[in-house]
């Protein structure tokens, strides 16, 4: 697994209180769920590695 690097995001309240909801209708963490977030919306981008082994 990859090193992960700790960083602090700030988020208006109500938007966080939507991400909390959502990562808790798909059984994730709310940090699990901002990570597959930016991941979807970089894969969608095509700025992903095409062979990238996070690329699922």
């Amino acid at each position: 697994m990859a090193k992960k690097k700790p960083f602090v995001l700030r988020l208006d309240p109500e938007l966080l209180q939507k991400v909390e909801k959502w990562a808790a209708d798909e059984f994730r963490s709310t940090n699990g769920q901002l990570e597959w977030i930016i991941h979807q919306a970089l894969k969608d981008a095509g700025r992903l590695k095409k062979n990238s082994k996070s690329d699922n």
